[in-house]
């Protein structure tokens, strides 16, 4: 059977492109090497909860056009992003903000906050900036740079703050005011019954085949279709021809537990550096839920290698121009459309990578 397209990646990118071509009467053939749909933004509901098996997501964007479309698929309660962050036995809210400068300080004014802040930035005596902990540092000042950002960056990246390029945090959210959300986005929420359901409606009108390995059998898929949209690691796709690009791994450990609160938030972050985990999720406060157990996960940033999944690229200098070699290549690969943030090389969130998408079919289908 012939197709229009070969979608390489069952995730956010390729479902979208798949229900719109499939919406013009494209015939789209959609594998992924996994044995699900959804690619990250898969949920499995376990112990009647919505559990995310590849880390928090939480749906936001500015983007009202975005916001109606991914609505279509599901229905999205009012959750807010209010993440707490554990520093050994102390609490503190995010993003940084006038509670988080409370109980760090004891302030209680947006003015003592900011002499207290501008007082420690002042006595670094940083006068060049030549790594992440001064831009830190530059910013919010020693205090919350300690104990709030620099285990928990380096745990993320798996380097010292000294050794990690500046730009990594171009700027840190600060608000001198008493609010924990910590998106600023109009639309905010998450589908009630999980993410699996968004893809699934997506997929309706395409044949989609799982535990399929396009680098197995890529040349008999590729002469399925007359176009193939790839959304896995570019590199990958040139045969490394110009060597690996770096990207960051994670790694996920789940427990049930028979409690009906774990920890009393979604999101707990551990910034201290001693603790091998950035965060422990607890996956009922996404949305209501009369289960009498919790799901708890842990979620370990990890080296990438070889065989392993990519979570995210590592788009320092010397990555970033490794990836223009590679994306040259595939400027002249007039079949094969790249998107995702593997295709990409570019880290998104969902709402960037369904505006990626749309574009996308616009333009090809």
């Amino acid at each position: 059977m012939k197709y229009d397209f070969l979608i390489v990646g069952a995730g956010l990118f390729g479902a979208v492109f798949a229900h719109e071509a499939a919406q013009k009467g494209k015939r789209c053939l959609v594998i992924d090497k996994r044995s699900h749909i959804g690619g990250n933004i898969y949920t499995e509901r376990i112990e009647n909860i919505q559990v995310h098996q590849y880390g928090a997501h939480i749906f936001h964007t500015n983007n009202r056009r975005i916001w109606d479309y991914v609505q279509q698929f599901a229905d999205f309660n009012r959750y807010t992003n209010s993440p707490v962050a554990r520093y050994k036995d102390e609490l503190y809210n995010l993003p940084f903000n006038m509670n988080t400068f409370h109980a760090l300080w004891g302030v209680v004014t947006p003015e003592q906050a900011k002499q207290k802040i501008q007082k420690q930035i002042r006595e670094s005596g940083i006068t060049e900036i030549t790594n992440l902990e001064e831009q830190a540092i530059s910013l919010v000042g020693r205090d919350l740079y300690e104990k709030l950002v620099k285990g928990y960056t380096e745990k993320q990246w798996g380097k010292k703050a000294t050794e990690l390029p500046a730009f990594i945090i171009r700027r840190l959210p600060v608000r001198f005011t008493y609010d924990n959300n910590y998106f600023n986005d109009l639309y905010q929420g998450i589908p009630i019954g999980g993410y699996t359901q968004i893809a699934e409606k997506m997929l309706q009108k395409s044949d989609v085949q799982l535990n399929t390995d396009f680098f197995a059998d890529k040349d008999r898929l590729c002469a399925l279709a007359d176009t193939i949209v790839f959304t896995g690691m570019i590199d990958q796709y040139f045969d490394y021809c110009f060597g690996n690009l770096e990207y960051r791994s994670l790694r996920f450990e789940s427990e049930i537990l028979p409690t009906d609160n774990y920890q009393g938030n979604a999101v707990v972050n551990y910034t201290a550096r001693e603790i091998p985990y950035t965060r422990i999720i607890e996956h009922r406060h996404f949305e209501t839920t009369d289960s009498d157990k919790t799901v708890i996960t842990r979620e370990y940033p990890a080296d990438w290698h070889p065989g392993e999944e990519p979570y995210y690229p590592v788009n320092d200098a010397k990555n970033n121009a490794l990836y223009q070699k590679y994306h040259a290549l595939a400027e002249r690969e007039s079949h094969v459309i790249f998107g995702g943030r593997l295709g990409g090389y570019q880290y998104m969130d969902m709402h960037q990578v369904i505006a990626k998408a749309l574009k996308c079919a616009e333009q090809y289908v």
